[in-house]
């Protein structure tokens, strides 16, 4: 088993504290005790337990993982600004929203859309950036990856920007609409986007290697084309009023919860992408990657099927066999030039221990993630289980992941068949993400395309 990258110090904790440590625990101490001042009247009594519980949450992922301190007290900072931008302009209720349009430092940079759309720069640039450290400079990494890294970080920092200003100018609406910005397709899709980076930028420090972030930010930069997309088709980006359904404290912990396991889920499966190309034959990849989007073709068409869909609507289908051929002829240009692609590439040990880590982190909070929804649902629908689209295809992603680990705890399942699930698992994941809005109904139909 590697312990080399995995193993925590063994000191005892307060032996590893450092002054910026208790600095950040007391600027975290201070924001929570300012958010709780100002805002307590408008929290329930759960509200106000969970902004207590997050507090030394944040502590202590924070020592655990020094770099969030940076990043948690950057993105802080910077959402007070805008606060304080927002605020200069009042309007009937709270602040005056226009002022994201006139302000210089919100139009351009510190609005929620303007972040979010600094947020979807940085993360193209990033991908660019990595995939070009395969082809320039020399040793583990590369210059260009060294970058990549570094936007990987910047695109974090502006997603988290606009998530938090994207809060505040929620309640700035009017009195009952603001919520948390985990209730839609783009709010979600943020927040895919910014963990998953985060979860990559954390295996890379631990391995020490730059060059899975090429894979891995290959599914980002997919997540923040279909919110671009989705923005320019829907109007994506305008805060509108929760639904009755959505308008319980439940929402705050179930949904990151359960893309706590979508971003470990993808993560890997970019990371099993990694191990095939670097173990398998060509043929062996050329059978697999003819033979999944072949899968994803069947699905569609059976889905389709299954949901009435009409002979006008065909030309859908079309579409989406555009999009599957585009991925296989990427796919075959990793496979010519997967000598470059795999050089900088961690062991086959450390990639399967790192697929085996991210599975199982994924595996437990979207467990806890599911049983949040049961009670959820109870509140909102008056029973745990009906048997909807959405949650008959999440106990099919929670039943998938449950027996892989299975396979690898109980029967030693190693390699490429463990990779090539991970990769399978990926697009039943997807499916359960987003097939399920596009192509069925059902209670959880307020995330329809």
């Amino acid at each position: 088993m590697n312990t080399t990258t995995f193993d925590l110090p063994r000191r005892h904790a307060r032996q590893r504290r450092d002054p910026l440590d208790w600095i950040f625990a007391v600027l975290v101490l201070l924001g929570g005790a300012y958010a709780f001042k100002r805002y307590h009247a408008s929290m329930n009594v759960y509200e106000q337990g969970i902004l207590l519980c997050a507090m030394p949450a944040m502590i202590g992922l924070g020592w655990f993982w020094k770099p969030l301190r940076l990043l948690c007290v950057a993105a802080g900072a910077a959402t007070l600004l805008a606060i304080s931008l927002y605020a200069q302009h009042t309007g009937g209720f709270g602040a005056d929203l226009a002022a994201g349009e006139k302000v210089f430092w919100l139009k351009y940079l510190l609005s929620s859309q303007s972040a979010i759309l600094w947020m979807s720069l940085l993360f193209y640039m990033s991908t660019l950036f990595y995939w070009g450290g395969f082809f320039t400079g020399a040793g583990r990494n590369s210059v260009a990856e060294v970058v990549g890294s570094k936007l990987a970080w910047g695109g974090v920092l502006m997603a988290l920007i606009g998530t938090l200003v994207r809060w505040y100018e929620s309640h700035q609406i009017g009195p009952d609409i603001g919520h948390i910005p985990v209730s839609n397709l783009y709010e979600v899709f943020v927040l895919f986007s910014w963990m998953t980076t985060l979860f990559h930028l954390y295996y890379e420090q631990r391995f020490a290697t730059r060059s899975l972030g090429a894979y891995v930010m290959l599914v980002v930069s997919g997540a923040v084309s279909f919110l671009l997309w989705y923005t320019l088709a829907r109007d994506a980006q305008e805060i509108q009023p929760l639904l009755p359904a959505l308008q319980s404290w439940w929402m705050k912990i179930h949904v990151p919860a359960n893309f706590v396991g979508y971003g470990s889920f993808s993560l890997a499966a970019m990371v099993a992408f990694a191990f095939l190309l670097k173990s398998a034959t060509p043929r062996a990849l050329l059978i697999g990657l003819i033979g999944v989007p072949g899968l994803i073709v069947v699905l569609i068409l059976a889905v389709r099927l299954l949901a009435g869909v009409s002979p006008q609507t065909a030309g859908g289908l079309e579409s989406w066999a555009a999009k599957i051929a585009g991925v296989m002829a990427f796919l075959g240009l990793c496979i010519a030039l997967r000598r470059q692609l795999v050089a900088r590439l961690p062991d086959l040990p450390q990639l399967d221990d790192l697929m085996y880590k991210a599975i199982a982190l994924g595996f437990a909070f979207f467990t806890i993630a599911t049983i949040l929804g049961a009670f959820w649902a109870a509140e909102a629908w008056g029973g745990y289980w009906s048997w909807d689209p959405k949650e008959t295809w999440a106990l099919i992603v929670w039943l998938n992941y449950a027996a892989w680990l299975h396979m690898r705890l109980m029967k030693g399942l190693r390699g490429m068949a463990s990779a090539w699930w991970a990769l399978v698992g990926l697009l039943v994941t997807t499916f359960a993400f987003l097939g399920v809005n596009m192509f069925l109904s059902g209670l959880h139909s307020y995330g329809k395309l």
